[in-house]
């Protein structure tokens, strides 16, 4: 019995320390050396050259290149790479299934949301999160940075836009429109521009935080961008309302953020007949099959409160009651022309 037990206890180590062995492989890869997948690892860099070298020597293949920008998989590697993948995401199901089987979810949920849309909107679906699961931990970064999931080890983050190429895994939200605005004020001593080109005679108040400047609109349905001119930028939505309130010029918001002042009727949706383009509320995370259950929660979370129609879109509303009223034809503002610039 005892040297069954000796023989049990060795076998463990010895697939522990070939779990381990995978997953230091998968990290280089994917961080593109050494040195930074010790660091996301949170090991020496020592101990990771190690188990690639016992790896590859217990493979007896070559499955790492040397370049002039780090290291990348050989051919053998990107196999043996989709396949460890595979065994690292299987096992981390079946140990969160049967941990949700006696706990619920559980865990450190490290998340990054944008500034403005997380203070108005995220932070009290976060509560109700933190409310639902009473054994999940929650560590949010809010920032309008685009933090490094994979190198600054967050487990999601939450995007709105475009988003760029990359290996992350994107689950779509929610839609989120664009309004023109301006302050009652403003149009009172500057006039109200009628169409797009317009813009060109006005003030305007540009986002920075973004490569696109151009502004997009639907006329005659062909889309026609307005490159906007002023002396005023900001890359903070909420300063950008601050000076349209203040009636310092027309600017472009999200409805999420200008929700609050429509209504209030500090500022006004100017243009609506001319639709921008629609971009969307995304949770992205790193790469691989499984959806770890604090994320899969969130994500569910999320499609509950929000939705194909979020309730801070008072714009498209308006709009539908136009329609209705005969002041503007479906023709001239159709909702399915809306998709991802």
């Amino acid at each position: 019995m005892p040297i069954l037990g000796t023989n049990l206890l060795l076998i463990q180590e010895r697939l522990m320390s070939e779990i381990d062995d995978i997953r230091s492989f998968v990290a280089v890869v994917d961080a593109g050396g050494f040195g930074r997948a010790a660091h996301n690892l949170g090991l020496a860099k020592s101990i990771v050259s190690r188990r690639i070298a016992r790896l590859e020597a217990d493979l007896g293949a070559r499955l790492l290149s040397r370049t002039t920008r780090g290291v990348a998989a050989t051919e053998a590697g990107l196999e043996f790479k989709a396949r460890g993948e595979r065994i690292l995401s299987e096992l981390a199901e079946a140990r969160e299934a049967m941990a949700q089987q006696s706990e619920g979810v559980a865990g450190r949920l490290r998340l990054s949301m944008p500034l403005s849309f997380g203070y108005r909107h995220l932070a009290p679906v976060l509560a109700e999160l933190a409310q639902r699961h009473p054994r999940l931990e929650l560590d949010v970064e809010a920032s309008d940075r685009q933090v490094d999931l994979i190198g600054e080890r967050f487990d999601a983050a939450i995007r709105i836009g475009s988003l760029k190429d990359s290996t992350l895994v994107a689950r779509r939200i929610a839609p989120v429109k664009g309004a023109v605005l301006a302050s009652p004020d403003y149009l009172a001593r500057h006039g109200r521009p009628e169409t797009p080109l317009d813009l060109a005679r006005h003030q305007c108040l540009i986002y920075s935080g973004n490569s696109v400047v151009d502004w997009g609109f639907r006329v005659n349905r062909r889309w026609v961008s307005v490159r906007p001119s002023g002396r005023l930028r900001s890359d903070n939505g909420d300063t950008l309302l601050k000076w349209t309130e203040a009636g310092l010029g027309i600017t472009v918001l999200p409805t999420f953020i200008a929700s609050e002042a429509i209504r209030a009727g500090t500022v006004e949706h100017i243009l609506w007949r001319y639709p921008m383009r629609e971009s969307a509320l995304h949770v992205v995370r790193p790469p691989g099959p499984y959806v770890p259950g604090k994320i899969r929660v969130l994500i569910d979370l999320m499609l509950e409160r929000f939705g194909s129609a979020p309730a801070w879109d008072p714009c498209q509303a308006a709009v539908e009651a136009k329609i209705a009223a005969g002041e503007l034809s479906r023709e001239d503002y159709p909702a399915d022309e809306h998709q991802m610039a």
